[in-house]
């Protein structure tokens, strides 16, 4: 259009004016259009403005293209560690803070990189319930420690615009790691407070992400995705997975692995998928710890002779038994993954640090 209407009595008026109309065509053009034109207001004047901008005869034909700058590549050593065949890089999840003392965070977190974890992994509001935001975390340990992040993001409580702009706020940062998941829903008894958004789920924000990249960002992000192995059925799994790929997930971090039937399913998502897979290991505690995880946390299944295991055990015991099994999972896991993710439990960096020693054994 040539700029607004404007209503004077019974009229309509345009007063957008030419040069004006000639130099924001000439700019579309540029982008690749190759009829250009106007609606309501338009008059020959505009026309000879836009041919003018062009500086071609309006009778001739336009050729002109468009290449958008090519992004620079930033090394990211996590990314190179999940490419390479002979390793089996670390990503160690730790849960933000439920208030705003960020001491004993920032503490485990140095731990765990000491230790040797490759990327510190982050969940956005576990369960539904505030705490510390995850990119923000993200970003701090980025530019303090120097380490590797992956913060988890969710389409529960932020909608298009808000995701935007977090999304250009970590690409500032330098973090270009992003895990996307649909988020669980608000607990029923906050939810006369606390309203979900949903916007769209993981797919459809991988989608988003994955055109930000090719269109605004400066370097692309590698998207990440959830995979629960221990779904009943696992082939719709493996369905919504490869629906996820396509719109530009590059990996996966699976659900802990503690039955037999998740280590075949894991074995048949290798077969499937293209992306890289990092093998999900939650180290139990206790006998109360594994009761609890099999019973009452969505998408967790532990073999019932795992949680015999712990009966009667005290919390070194308990410790040195998720140690000799995380071990072992870790191994039965290790064909057919391209590396691990480990979730801290209860804040015990400490233990993170033996197992992944164990691990690397």
């Amino acid at each position: 259009n040539a700029g607004y209407p404007t209503v004077l009595g019974n009229r309509t008026f345009y007063e957008g004016d030419p040069g004006y109309f000639g130099r924001q065509l000439s700019a579309v053009a540029v982008r690749g259009a190759r009829i250009l034109g106007g609606c309501c207001g338009t008059t020959p004047r505009h026309i000879a403005s836009v041919a003018e901008a062009l500086q071609y005869p309006s009778h001739s034909p336009v050729a002109l293209r468009y290449e958008r700058p090519r992004q620079e590549e930033k090394y990211d050593a996590f990314w190179e560690a999940l490419c390479d065949r002979e390793k089996r890089p670390f990503a160690v999840e730790l849960d933000p803070p439920e208030n705003a003392d960020i001491g004993k965070f920032m503490q485990g977190a140095r731990a765990l990189v000491e230790k040797g974890a490759d990327v510190i992994t982050i969940a956005d509001c576990p369960i539904a319930r505030a705490r510390m935001d995850s990119s923000l975390l993200a970003c701090k340990l980025h530019r303090e420690l120097g380490v590797g992040v992956l913060p988890h993001m969710t389409c529960r409580d932020r909608n298009l615009n808000a995701i935007k702009s977090l999304l250009l706020g970590l690409c500032a940062e330098g973090v270009h790691n992003v895990l996307t998941v649909t988020g669980d829903p608000i607990p029923s008894a906050l939810r006369d407070e606390v309203k979900s958004v949903y916007n769209f789920n993981s797919r459809m924000l991988a989608g988003y992400i994955t055109a930000l990249g090719q269109e605004v960002l400066s370097t692309p992000f590698h998207i990440f995705g959830a995979l629960n192995v221990n779904a009943h059925n696992f082939e719709i799994q493996l369905k919504i997975a490869k629906e996820k790929e396509k719109n530009g997930i590059c990996g996966f971090l699976t659900q802990p692995v503690l039955t037999g039937q998740a280590v075949e399913n894991l074995k048949l998502a290798r077969q499937e998928l293209k992306g890289k897979i990092l093998g999900g290991i939650f180290p139990l505690v206790s006998h109360r710890n594994a009761l609890y995880m099999s019973s009452e946390v969505a998408g967790v299944k532990v073999d019932e002779r795992i949680i015999a295991l712990y009966e009667g055990l005290d919390r070194e015991a308990g410790e040195a038994m998720a140690l000799k099994i995380s071990a072992e999972v870790a191994k039965a896991i290790c064909p057919y993954v391209d590396g691990y993710y480990l979730m801290t439990p209860f804040s015990r960096t400490e233990l993170m640090g033996k197992l992944m020693e164990e691990i690397g054994r």
